[in-house]
């Protein structure tokens, strides 16, 4: 008989054991499901700010007051602007190793060239340093590359990066297929990124920054 009771006694242990282990398992869960609750709450209304602190580091913008302008005065999207600025140095300018300076990486001789072209008879190439001055000279060019190509960005931003030389050498390689360039037909693998690159940046921009970039007004 005694060893029935004990073997009950041990068994009513087990048992309370047990339900103790199902009950700490239960307490964990509870306070593991609150936990993920908090974290998302928190999450939802942190969100629209991180996402604004991720937007301005990962595509920033500056100078929107000379884009702007710039735009207006030669007829460009202001975001399209941006995206070429955002793609050569990210608004954060320095020389290149083959000599482009300032936000839109203007070549010394292709601004000499845009100089004379445009009737400028004071421009000296360290003015490029200048982002004012800069950023005209590249809206200026970007003007005569889509006026050149037809208004097709594409083919003006892959002569910004490629060269007029060889753009044109593309498009009327395509011509004699009885084709159109595309992004997809370009032949340097860089100048097809680069072309990607902007596009890409200028949706963005004309979505992130509607209010600086004139789209809308400011409220």
């Amino acid at each position: 008989m005694p060893s029935a009771v004990s073997a009950r006694s041990r068994r009513e242990g087990e048992r309370r054991a047990a339900a103790r282990r199902t009950a700490a398992r239960r307490r964990r869960s509870f306070v593991g499901i609150c936990g993920i609750g908090l974290l998302a709450l928190a999450v939802a209304l942190l969100l629209p700010l991180l996402t604004r602190a991720v937007d301005e580091f990962a595509l920033p913008l500056a100078y929107q007051d000379v884009i702007r302008e710039q735009a207006a005065a030669k007829h460009i999207d202001p975001a399209l602007i941006a995206a070429v600025i955002y793609a050569e140095t990210k608004f954060n300018p320095r020389p290149s190793a083959a000599g482009a300076q300032g936000p839109m990486q203007i070549m010394p001789q292709t601004a000499l060239y845009l100089a004379r072209r445009s009737g400028a008879t004071t421009f000296t190439t360290a003015d490029l340093q200048t982002p004012e001055v800069n950023i005209a000279y590249g809206s200026y060019y970007l003007r005569f590359l889509l006026d050149r190509y037809g208004g097709s960005e594409t083919l003006a931003l892959a002569a910004y990066n490629g060269g007029i030389a060889n753009v044109d050498q593309w498009v009327a390689r395509a011509r004699a297929r009885g084709q159109r360039l595309t992004i997809a037909g370009i032949p340097f693998p860089e100048t097809r990124a680069y072309v990607e690159k902007v596009l890409r940046a200028q949706r963005e921009y004309r979505r992130r920054y509607a209010t600086e970039l004139g789209y809308r007004e400011r409220g």
